[in-house]
């Protein structure tokens, strides 16, 4: 069992009147965490801490914060099994996908590092004689940060990487789900001498997010929010920042399409798929949840999707072989349940039985997807992906655009013309031409489209979102004025 407290001004410290919550392990239905319940005198604690380090953070030149920050990718790396062992006890996926996390999170960390001597400006051209006109890029103040417990350490880490090395300070407000994962990033920056009040983590009960994050948005020094969650609150959360005019960053939710046309190569179609689909169990935003397949090869393909379905090895992640594991929930796996048997009640077919237990549910296949199912519309976030069938690459591209979300997509054919064209037309922040849905690369932008948010993370394209563009002249001769 995990014993969370929160991190503030360097310092791990009990909540006020010593409140806690706890975590459930999905797998045992042990307590995996028992964390502090941040009160409101934390929670300002917090705020104020973060907004006297920015005073000194934002001031250090960037070669220090660049130095710090790759000595926390180090520790990182360092304790990646206490991660691993850590998050699995918390949210019941693979060693695989946390292993996966902490090597995409050490990297990056070094990949905002390298951002530091990138923050530039730029000389604006200017009619008044004697006169230096500049774009100058210059921290914020202190950045909201709120992260959600499927990628726990990728996303916690992302929220928290770019605005560091922007020059801010960062109050984590980690998700209930996961709190000793995501209270051991901030750990991991505080043993890296990132500086008392740098970054402050801040867990609370389920039952007093709403307060907290609105604490958080309203306080003065707070000037950037970013979020990466479901659509539902991520509406909540801009609605919040909008009242007390503050940018916010969303990343929000995916219902993420693969377009098969009938010159994909079927092996490479079906392994992409299947990792899209079925890594962590469907509970990826860039999941992939709906497949738009050629009627020609449609049979052959889910022949060979079937087929593949039936080599994962599920079961619990003590396992070494184990690669599909435990959903975050049993409420979970009856959510997704209840979509399924709607399709299935309206038409839908299984070509795998659905087999559930508890947490447990094994990857499924809905062939025959309607608009009149829930499923055709609803992100499932589970391990299940729909099937239905196009005739030309016009209706395909028409299904691919035909929902409210636009994060992930890929595509799948072996005319690069054909594939480019595609990608152009689907309504997506990220499109993958013979690849999976599932890509994350530290230095790439990264955010959605419509119901997926707006904004962009991801090295280079965070600095827009994590600094302010600010207009310096300088007059260097003489000026004349009319009075």
């Amino acid at each position: 069992m995990n014993t969370v407290k929160l991190l503030i001004d360097g310092q791990m410290r009990d909540a006020t009147g010593q409140k806690t919550f706890t975590r459930i392990n999905p797998i045992t239905g042990e307590v995996a965490s028992v964390a502090a319940a941040a009160q409101s005198a934390d929670v300002q604690a917090a705020l104020e801490s973060a907004e006297k380090a920015f005073q000194t953070w934002s001031k250090l030149g960037p070669t220090e914060r660049r130095m710090r920050l790759l000595k926390a990718a180090d520790i990182m790396d360092q304790r990646a099994e206490e991660f691993v062992l850590t998050a699995r006890q918390e949210t019941g996926s693979t060693n695989s996908w946390y292993g996966f996390n902490v090597h995409l999170s050490a990297n990056i960390l070094r990949e905002a590092a390298a951002m530091t001597t990138q923050i530039d400006g730029s000389i604006i051209p200017t009619d008044l004689p004697g006169s230096i006109s500049m774009g100058v890029r210059t921290p914020c103040g202190v950045v909201l940060s709120i992260a959600p417990w499927n990628a726990p350490v990728i996303l916690a880490t992302r929220a928290i990487a770019m605005p560091l090395a922007c020059g801010n300070t960062v109050i984590l407000k980690a998700s209930e789900m996961c709190p000793a994962t995501h209270t051991l990033i901030g750990e991991v920056l505080n043993d890296a001498g990132i500086g008392p009040g740098v970054v402050n983590v801040i867990t609370n009960a389920p039952e007093d997010a709403g307060p907290v994050v609105e604490q958080l948005i309203a306080h003065p020094a707070v000037k950037r929010i970013n979020f990466t969650g479901s659509t539902k609150v991520g509406k909540i959360i801009a609605t919040t920042s909008a009242k007390y005019l503050k940018p916010a960053l969303l990343e929000l939710g995916g219902k993420a399409p693969v377009i098969v046309c009938e010159d994909a190569d079927l092996e490479q179609a079906v392994a992409g798929v299947a990792f899209g689909a079925f890594f962590n169990q469907g509970q990826i935003c860039m999941s992939t949840e709906r497949l738009i397949v050629s009627n020609k090869i449609a049979d052959q393909f889910l022949e060979k999707l079937v087929a593949k379905i039936k080599t994962i090895k599920v079961g619990s992640p003590d396992l070494e072989d184990t690669t599909f594991a435990y959903l975050e929930s049993a409420q979970s796996v009856q959510r997704i349940r209840e979509l399924v048997e709607d399709a299935v009640s309206k038409g839908a077919t299984l070509p795998v039985p659905m087999t559930t237990d508890g947490a447990l549910m094994h990857p499924l296949i809905i062939n025959g997807i309607t608009p009149e199912m829930k499923l055709y519309a609803q992100e499932s976030f589970g391990p299940v992906v729909t099937m239905t069938t196009f005739e030309t690459v016009e209706e395909a591209i028409r299904l691919a655009n035909d929902s409210d979300y636009g994060l992930s997509s890929a595509v799948f054919t072996q005319n690069i013309n054909t594939g480019i064209e595609i990608a152009k037309q689907i309504d997506s922040g990220l499109c993958h031409i013979n690849g999976p849905t599932v890509h994350d690369e530290a230095q790439a932008p990264f955010g959605g489209t419509k119901d997926s948010g707006y904004g962009r993370f991801g090295s280079k394209s965070a600095i827009n979102e994590f600094t302010e563009l600010r207009w310096v002249t300088l007059q260097t001769t003489p000026r004349q004025y009319p009075i």
